[in-house]
């Protein structure tokens, strides 16, 4: 199957020696790389899994092989990968603007989640990507290793932002149902109009350590009409009109700052990393710079 999507390669090469960074010290973990709760020496066996096309042969159990016909990869105790969860808002509040490529929010959280994907998979971490679309969600992996890349691309390409985006429910269903706990990635333009605290408690309680990017379009900062306007709302085709003057416009962007202060305050009070990014910039360099600068990636 061709692939629909992918990033650029240049950028793809830039990613190259990066990882992902966790503030806690998990069991699961490789050795060398992130350090593991577990005892014993990395000598000490652990458990199996199937081999994922770009493992290292030299963990190939021949035993193993030669009696079941089946490629087995053994673990280490201290050797076993970090659990990454990336979880992409599909809302049609994502699908903006709507006349093209340019500043799209879509475009641009998916280009962090194939980012991250990316890096998880070439480090040799467990990804898995997830569209949050109504009250459910679509699933790829989880995977291991550089050779699922292309896959994840490719699932990528097959979303399309549509419906709209109950949070609390959907994050509470993916908590108790997403696989074991690790390093927890929701990209999102926080448009949840029954909240979202709830379901990033959810996560929290199931161990994950969690990452918020807070994606918003310019127009949503800072709103360009101006008159008597009809509002639809790109999720529920709900109508509104209103009058858009300069005092409407003040409401509005003071509304904004205590709706994004409170977001931060939440995320602050229950050790969430949070980060909001505007979608006229580049995908590239939030997560190149930016997720350097703050400890998300090393």
């Amino acid at each position: 199957m061709s692939v629909r999507w992918r990033p650029d390669e240049t950028v793809l090469r830039r990613l190259e020696g990066l990882r992902l960074a966790t503030r806690r010290i998990r069991a699961g973990m490789v050795k060398g790389e992130r350090r593991s709760t577990k005892r014993g020496t990395s000598v000490e066996f652990a458990d199996y899994r199937s081999y994922t096309r770009g493992d290292d042969l030299r963990r190939l159990d021949w035993n193993i092989y030669a009696r079941l016909d089946r490629p087995f990869i053994k673990l280490l105790e201290e050797e076993e990968d970090l659990a990454v969860h990336l979880l992409l808002d599909s809302s049609a509040s994502m699908d903006w603007p709507r006349d093209g490529e340019k500043a799209h929010k879509f475009g641009f959280a998916r280009g962090v989640i194939a980012a991250l994907g990316y890096i998880g998979l070439i480090e040799g971490d467990t990804v898995s990507v997830t569209s949050l679309s109504g009250r459910e969600w679509k699933r790829w992996g989880p995977h291991r290793g550089r050779a699922q890349a292309l896959g994840m691309f490719d699932f990528l390409g097959t979303i399309e932002p549509s419906g709209d985006t109950a949070l609390n429910p959907v994050l509470k269903a993916y908590a108790m149902q997403g696989g074991r706990a690790g390093l927890c990635v929701l990209v999102s333009d926080m448009f949840s109009p029954d909240g979202y605290l709830e379901g990033l408690d959810a996560l929290l309680s199931r161990g994950h350590e969690l990452v918020l990017i807070h994606i918003l379009s310019p127009d949503e900062i800072d709103p360009p009409m101006r008159g008597d306007l009809r509002l639809i709302d790109s999720e529920t085709e709900a109508e509104q009109d209103v009058t858009l003057d300069e005092g409407v416009r003040m409401r509005y962007r003071r509304r904004l700052e205590a709706w994004l202060a409170e977001i931060a305050e939440t995320c602050r009070g229950r050790d969430v990393r949070y980060i909001r990014a505007v979608s006229d910039s580049s995908w590239e360099r939030l997560v190149l710079y930016h997720l350097r600068r703050v400890g998300i990636l090393r």
